[in-house]
């Protein structure tokens, strides 16, 4: 199986997909230095250049990428799950709404 998604950091909660992606899928997570980190199986259609949750989010949890917090997850995430502005609000943005 080719790898269909690329992580930034150990620690990220997401990756990228490289191609679209169907759900059902099972995608090959490797990171940016070309180590495996596993297996995601696809519950939704993810379209190239989209974040896929590597593990179960919790509604309010930071989420992280590039190994920082980019947003937090406006309603639970599950695992495989299309991470995108639909359920998650950039911590960019909500800082500067709050100002």
């Amino acid at each position: 199986m080719a790898h269909g998604a690329l992580m930034h950091d150990s620690v990220d909660d997401v990756a990228v997909v490289i191609h679209d992606v169907t759900s059902g899928d099972d995608i090959k997570v490797v990171t940016l230095q070309g180590e495996e980190f596993g297996t995601v199986k696809a519950v939704q259609d993810i379209p190239l250049g989209h974040k896929i949750a590597l593990r179960d989010m919790a509604e309010g949890k930071e989420v992280i990428k590039y190994g920082r917090a980019i947003g937090r997850a406006t309603q639970d995430i599950a695992q495989g799950a299309h991470v995108h502005t639909h359920n998650v609000v950039s911590i960019r943005w909500e800082t500067s709404i709050d100002e």
